[in-house]
């Protein structure tokens, strides 16, 4: 009696065994992935924005995300990595070309409303000039330090921004 049920111990001990080391590889997989950078198309603002039709875009985009979703319907992007845009007075042809390196976070809410939070170089930061005179800052600009906004669900109005920090670049400043 005892040898059959030292057999059928070391088989259920075994079989643990062989799950754990079977199943390892794919619980590490678990969890969201930091995804690589989408293609950033160039795009241009209308002169309204700086006087002159502005041309942006992206020749460095090495900005990784990573999406954590809530049972609620909320989600959380996460993003990090080196983002260079260039900056064209489609006018003159005058470029800058300025590194804006985040980390930042959009908080995504159920009602479609979001939040942004960025860190460090933020940009292209764009505002209607409505909406610059409204906060003090330029149309277009790229900011240092934290800037925090929040715009409602559709449509799309920013009910707070907040710059705990400084326009590093005035950009139609820049290229006038």
């Amino acid at each position: 009696m005892r040898r059959p049920g030292v057999i059928v111990a070391l088989g259920a001990l075994l079989s643990v065994l062989g799950g754990v080391v079977t199943a390892s590889p794919a619980l590490a997989g678990r969890g969201p992935k930091w995804r690589p950078p989408g293609s950033a198309p160039p795009f241009t603002l209308p002169a309204s924005f700086c006087g002159f039709k502005l041309g942006v875009a992206v020749p460095v985009n090495k900005e990784f995300t990573k999406v954590l979703k809530a049972a609620d319907g909320s989600m959380t992007f996460l993003f990090t990595g080196a983002v260079t845009v260039s900056y064209t007075n489609l006018q003159t042809g005058k470029t800058i070309t300025v590194p804006e390196n985040g980390p930042g976070k959009f908080f995504g809410h159920p009602d479609g409303s979001f939040t942004e939070v960025h860190t460090g170089r933020n940009g292209p930061f764009i505002l209607s000039p409505a909406d610059a005179q409204r906060f003090g800052l330029p149309t277009v600009s790229v900011t240092a330090d934290k800037l925090t906004f929040s715009i409602s669900a559709p449509p799309r109005v920013i009910t707070s921004l907040i710059l705990h920090g400084h326009v590093l670049v005035d950009v139609c400043a820049a290229l006038s």
